[in-house]
């Protein structure tokens, strides 16, 4: 690890991480390009920099959450079906799910199809959005979840499982993106919590690179705060199709890297 990866990994992180493009897959991808090898250390700095991400959106949305008990109960049932998938699928996530360049490539592809489908029932008026976060019910909240859920396999994209999830309820489509990114603060915070427990004797033998680590975050959280703000007001007046197209055009590209 040296500055300048350091500098784009935390940049990386932090424009992909609430963007429906999976920002997991967008990590691999660029520690490749960049021929990071998958150190110990390298995993720790993914991890920790994902705090950064969750800084921003606790900044935004503080206020509006601490005193919303409705959506704090919500989230609690949105965030369980993640939790338990996490839980008992761990080291098929860490050791088989995020070494597979064909199973990343494969996932956005997917879901930029999804994507696509989803918007053309929406244009023929096969579904309304009308739905706001206030609307959300106990069902509801379970049944985003196990859309989220789906998000362990990299390349899906936490915030676009629960976009899309969302959509289809009929939520609008600034709602769903305000409700992904507010369910993102359990749900990182969980796994990188458990990532670092897991970690936590590599941790204390990091302090010499201790400023990676920070310099990671302050970035991560600096164009985390940036993309959630531009995303709201991009998704008030337009559609997802643009991610769709790019998930689309990112995957065959792999695939044709791949496939070499």
């Amino acid at each position: 690890m040296d500055l300048l990866n350091t500098i784009i990994l935390g940049v990386v992180e932090g424009v992909t991480e609430f963007l429906p493009i999976s920002s997991t897959a967008h990590l691999i991808i660029t520690s490749k390009f960049l021929n990071i090898p998958q150190t110990s250390f390298q995993k720790l700095f993914e991890v920790f920099i994902q705090s950064g991400a969750i800084m921003a959106v606790l900044f935004l949305y503080f206020q509006d959450l601490k005193s919303d008990f409705k959506t704090l109960k919500n989230l609690f049932f949105s965030f369980l079906p993640t939790a338990v998938v996490g839980f008992f699928l761990y080291k098929v996530i860490k050791n088989i799910f995020f070494e597979s360049i064909s199973l990343i490539s494969f996932s956005l592809f997917l879901v930029g199809v999804i994507f696509g489908i989803v918007e053309f029932f929406l244009k023929k008026k096969k579904l309304i959005l009308e739905k706001k976060i206030k609307d959300i019910n106990i069902f509801q909240a379970l049944i985003i979840g196990l859309g989220q859920s789906l998000a362990v396999v990299p390349g899906v994209s936490r915030a676009g499982a629960v976009i899309l999830t969302m959509l289809i309820l009929g939520y609008r489509r600034d709602e769903a993106a305000k409700y992904s990114f507010i369910l993102s603060i359990p749900t990182i915070f969980m796994a990188s919590f458990y990532d670092l427990y897991k970690s936590r004797d590599f941790l204390l033998g990091s302090f010499d690179k201790m400023g990676f680590l920070v310099l990671g975050f302050l970035i991560s959280f600096v164009f985390a705060y940036l993309s959630v703000k531009w995303l709201i007001g991009f998704l008030k007046k337009n559609s997802l199709m643009i991610f769709g197209i790019y998930r689309i055009t990112l995957a065959i590209i792999l695939m044709k890297f791949l496939f070499l």
